[in-house]
């Protein structure tokens, strides 16, 4: 991040950054590989108690933030979450937590959620939809209603215990809280890149939930759905230049470090040029992150575009960025021993989660055409 962190923020880093290399070392994420869930409970419960699940919650509900924008403190976590290529579902949770915060619901399960004894996700995706047109029906029933459809890829859907369903409730967006052992539900294990990240299909078919189940009010989700969509994007974001810099200095490390013919591999022109590339991108990266989270937090009109805009980059240049560290690693870096593709996977999936970087340059150009609409109008 090239922020300017406060002395707070910089030691919410530094402890974040300590728990994470203790905790989870390589060796752990290879061992985490075969583990169903991708992390252990109890690290998460710990990294809970570090703040990491309470940023985006109020103190009246029991959270809190460091320094007045709790996007930008959450983006410090998601950055050594990247740096580390660390398991747990904290940008499914964190969505969760905040939105049951802003709604004032269900003040049960965003307590575990604070403490780390919940678990949490955010079922949006759907198979060949856009992100914020969903089909899943929501329909009323009686005192309840009746769920219909499927979601995929949810993140951690075999690990959460509730399950934030957004869907259509009489052609509006609705939102609804479900317990995920309810009656009807079937959760189906996707395979991933990422050793420690877990995905799943989650079919609901018929499945019946009470009134008080709906998060905010029945059929005006919209905008919530679209700050959901908008911490998401700052999160992964915000991960993703953690796992670029990481890599970056992993191969400058590596190319001061090798020699051939006598000379180090950085002394080069031809790998000067191609470390030149990658710096302009990374630190691009860091920029558009840092502004948009900024922006997010304080309410600025020009987040949406920001963070599309960051999205669409970081998903094109950040691949390319940690392949080009795999080649500079030669022969080494394609092996799974070497360290290089725990990064390369986390960014792999990154990339595909809430939009791809074509979906978000479509965006861009409607919300472009949306303000230059409005602009007209103010005009006339």
């Amino acid at each position: 991040m090239l922020q300017q962190l406060s002395s707070d923020q910089e030691f919410f880093r530094e402890t974040t950054d300590k728990f994470l290399s203790d905790q989870t070392p390589v060796e752990v994420l290879r061992r985490l590989r075969d583990n169903p869930a991708g992390y252990d409970a109890e690290f998460w419960r710990r990294g809970a108690e570090l703040g990491w699940t309470s940023l985006l919650v109020s103190e009246e509900h029991g959270g809190g933030n460091i320094s007045g924008n709790g996007i930008a403190d959450l983006t410090i976590v998601a950055h050594e979450f990247g740096s580390h290529a660390a398991p747990g579902p904290l940008i499914a949770t964190n969505i969760v937590a905040a939105t049951l915060s802003e709604t004032g619901s269900h003040s049960e399960v965003l307590a575990g959620l604070l403490d780390g004894s919940v678990v949490a996700t955010w079922c949006i995706a759907e198979s060949r939809r856009p992100l914020l047109d969903p089909e899943l029906e929501i329909r009323p029933d009686g005192d309840g209603f009746v769920l219909n459809g499927t979601k995929r890829a949810v993140e951690a859907a075999a690990q959460a215990d509730h399950l934030l369903v957004t869907g259509r409730a009489d052609g509006e967006l609705t939102q609804v809280l479900v317990p995920a052992d309810a009656a009807g539900i079937t959760v189906t294990a996707m395979r991933s890149v990422d050793l420690t990240r877990r995905f799943g299909a989650v079919s609901f078919d018929d499945v019946r939930v009470p009134r008080d189940a709906v998060v905010g009010e029945a059929g005006a989700a919209r905008p919530q759905v679209d700050q959901q969509l908008h911490l998401a994007l700052a999160m992964v974001n915000a991960e993703s230049v953690g796992a670029m810099q990481k890599t970056f200095d992993m191969t400058v490390e590596w190319g001061f470090d090798r020699y051939s013919f006598g000379r180090p591999l950085v002394s080069y022109q031809a790998l000067k040029h191609r470390f030149a590339d990658m710096k302009s991108w990374l630190e691009a990266g860091h920029a558009i992150t840092d502004e948009a989270a900024e922006a997010l937090g304080t309410g600025d009109d020009r987040a949406p575009m920001l963070l599309s805009a960051g999205k669409a980059f970081i998903g094109d240049y950040g691949g390319e960025l940690i392949q080009d560290c795999v080649q500079l690693h030669g022969g080494l870096g394609v092996t799974f021993e070497h360290d290089v593709h725990l990064y390369l996977r986390r960014q792999t999936v990154n990339r595909a989660l809430y939009g791809t970087p074509s979906e978000h340059r479509q965006r861009l150009a409607d919300l472009g055409q949306q303000r230059d609409e409005a602009a007209r109008e103010v005009q006339a």
